[in-house]
């Protein structure tokens, strides 16, 4: 479980972090503050893991209030400016959300304070939508996502769920020692590839086309564990 509070002088933009929040299975928002000072207290009293911090406030600036915290917890920046995104960068936010920003753009950034919170090894497992409902799944069901639209589908053995994302996105989430795009439209588990034949990979009788582009990196990551003919 993840311990978080949010400071923002706008009240409907904590509202938001608020209810988007409650969503989330892993998160627990213990308070929410419009005023920085009053948050500064609340931090000297109680150790939180993440920090919902808006950059642009009256007396004080977020960047200048998380910089004065001798104790740093995982900071996701929420603002309406995106030049301060560098500035993000540069203290290691997790995330920078751009208002107003979509649940899925919230869900992703949890998910990457999960994350980085977990030991590596220990990491097994993402959150997404799927219609109303909040969904886990471990990267060992993941057969391959693929993108649809504005969707992707995650492929797993008798089922598939649909989420609003982009490829991209997705591979943001997934580990990089287990999953690798394949084609624009596509990327697999590479712990469950059967067999790799010329621009084909072969997954759980699922025939998935490669890129030339991403032949090279899919020999690299398969050498000596399947018969790969390209």
């Amino acid at each position: 479980m993840i311990t978080a509070i949010a400071i923002d002088d706008e009240p409907i933009a904590l509202d938001i972090v608020d209810r988007y929040a409650q969503k989330v299975p892993y998160i627990t928002l213990e308070a929410k503050f419009s005023n920085a000072f009053d948050a500064l207290a609340y931090l000297r009293r109680k150790q939180i893991d993440l920090l919902f911090l808006d950059v642009k406030m009256p007396d004080i600036s977020g960047i200048d209030f998380f910089n004065s915290l001798s104790k740093k917890p995982m900071l996701i920046f929420t603002t309406a400016y995106s030049e301060h995104a560098v500035t993000g960068f540069e203290l290691e936010a997790i995330d920078y959300l751009l208002k107003p920003f979509s649940f899925p753009r919230f869900l992703k950034a949890c998910n990457k304070a999960n994350e980085q919170k977990q030991p590596v090894s220990t990491v097994n497992h993402i959150f997404v939508k799927d219609g109303i409902n909040m969904v886990r799944i471990d990267f060992d069901q993941i057969l391959f996502v693929e993108a649809t639209g504005n969707y992707i589908k995650y492929i797993l053995r008798g089922k598939s769920i649909l989420v609003r994302m982009t490829v991209k996105e997705a591979l943001e989430l997934l580990p990089t020692h287990q999953f690798l795009q394949v084609h624009r439209s596509y990327i697999i588990n590479l712990k469950l590839v059967e067999k790799v034949e010329r621009h084909l990979v072969l997954i759980a009788d699922h025939i998935i086309p490669i890129s030339s582009s991403y032949i090279s990196d899919l020999k690299e990551k398969l050498k000596g564990n399947v018969n790969i003919k390209l």
